[in-house]
């Protein structure tokens, strides 16, 4: 079964840029279904972005034009670059695999915007 860990969060003033990367473990990873979702403080999670295994991507309102979601199935990995960062993108960022009864979640990485 898939396994995922995220990283590349951190503090960035408003207006910069942060890359999140999703490492995958286990077989078929390029079948798999990978998103970025994000929760913050007293909200709900949410979907970012999304790309199926045939690389069809959807975006969130709020990420359309600000923020890229990439994969490499040769090196199982999932990125989402986020770009004009607004205070609003606070939250901690989670990468989720899903294919079929499976739907593996990260621990989450927190993304800070703030001056």
């Amino acid at each position: 079964q898939v396994q995922v860990v995220e990283s590349g969060g951190g503090l960035v003033q408003p207006g910069g840029s942060l890359r999140l990367s999703c490492a995958a473990s286990g077989s078929f990873f390029s079948i798999y279904t990978m998103a970025w979702y994000r929760q913050a403080p007293g909200k709900q999670r949410e979907l970012v972005a999304v790309i199926t295994s045939g690389d069809s991507i959807n975006y969130a309102d709020s990420a359309k034009g600000r923020f890229t979601i990439s994969r490499d199935n040769a090196k199982n990995t999932v990125s989402l670059q986020m770009n004009s960062l607004k205070p609003e993108d606070t939250a901690v960022y989670y990468c989720n695999a899903q294919l079929l009864h499976v739907n593996a979640w990260g621990q989450g990485t927190q993304v800070t915007v703030s001056s």
